[in-house]
C-alpha cells in the first residue's frame, strides 16, 4: 500500500526549523563573546569571567543548535517530508537538495568544530569552523532564502507555506 503524500510539515518540525534557524542567526549575528575570548586565548592572556560567560552563550547557543539539529533529523526520517515541487525545473529541484543537504551538513559540522575549537583545543578546527564553515553557511542560507523566495513569487507554489503555517 502506497504511503499518502505529505502536503507540509508538522509542527514539530516547522518549530524545530525555526528554533534552529533563530539561534543558528543568533551565533552568525553576535560571535563577539566567542572572538574575544579566542583573541585573548591566543596571545595568551587570561580572559575575565564576564569574557568567558560571554564566550560559554556561544558555545551553549552552538550545542542546543546540534541537539534540535539532531531532533530534526530524526523527524525527517520518522515523519517524512513534503513531496518536490513537480512544476519546478530539475535542476533548481537538484539546487534545492544539494542546499539542503549542505544545511543539513553545516547544522552539524559547525557546532562540532566549534566543540572541538572551545573544549579540545584543536585550534584548526576553529578556524575552519570561524574563516570556511561560516562563510559557507551565509551562503547556503542566503541561497535557501532565495529559493523560498522565487517559489513563493515566481511560481508561486506552497512551499513557503509549508514550512510557516502548514
Amino acid at each position: 500500500m502506497q504511503q499518502p503524500s505529505i502536503v507540509s510539515y508538522s509542527l514539530s518540525q516547522r518549530f524545530l526549523h525555526w528554533a534552529v534557524a533563530l539561534l543558528v542567526f543568533f551565533n552568525l549575528l553576535f560571535p563577539d563573546g566567542m572572538n574575544i575570548w579566542h583573541r585573548l586565548m591566543r596571545r595568551g592572556q587570561v580572559p575575565t569571567p564576564e569574557q568567558i560567560s560571554s564566550a560559554n552563550i556561544h558555545a551553549y547557543v552552538g550545542i542546543a543548535i546540534l541537539l534540535l539539529a539532531v531532533l530534526r533529523l530524526g523527524l525527517r526520517f520518522t515523519k517524512g517530508v513534503p513531496d518536490e515541487v513537480a512544476q519546478e525545473p530539475a535542476i533548481f529541484r537538484l539546487a534545492a537538495r544539494l542546499a539542503h543537504a549542505g544545511l543539513y551538513i553545516l547544522i552539524f559540522a559547525m557546532p562540532l568544530s566549534g566543540i572541538a575549537a572551545y573544549y579540545f583545543g584543536i585550534d584548526p578546527a576553529g578556524s575552519f569552523h570561524a574563516d570556511v564553515l561560516k562563510i559557507i553557511l551565509w551562503a547556503l542560507i542566503a541561497a535557501h532564502v532565495a529559493g523560498a523566495l522565487v517559489h513563493q513569487f515566481y511560481w508561486k507554489s506552497n512551499v513557503l507555506r509549508r514550512m510557516t503555517l502548514g
